[in-house]
């Protein structure tokens, strides 16, 4: 179940290095490394079982659909990029409420 968390850790650190060394974009460069270290430290408590490390892998998926998802609004669906953000952000959001809803029971 960790497994996600540290694969999106990964791409949301290179995603924000490649915004700044690309495009010169220090927001994406601190909101990629931010997404990147809470994906980080959710995998982190879920690989040992701790407390709140679903809840923290949903929040940041969240964020990460959020942020694709205002960003692919205003260019009217047709950048990949923010595409990408909100494909991920949903794919992982959706895992992770799933696996959520396997632990503590929300949905019938």
């Amino acid at each position: 179940m960790e497994h996600p968390a540290f694969t999106l850790s990964g791409l949301c650190a290179v995603g924000g290095l490649m915004g700044y060394f690309r495009k010169g974009s220090l927001p994406s460069l601190v909101a990629g490394l931010a997404v990147s270290t809470l994906y980080g430290y959710s995998g982190y408590l879920l690989k040992n079982n701790s407390n709140y490390g679903l809840e923290l892998a949903v929040g940041t998926s969240s964020l990460l659909f959020i942020a694709g998802l205002s960003r692919a609004i205003p260019t009217g669906f047709q950048k990949p990029i923010p595409l990408l953000l909100l494909v991920l952000g949903g794919v992982s959001t959706g895992y992770y409420l799933k696996k959520y809803n396997e632990f503590y029971p929300f949905l019938s």
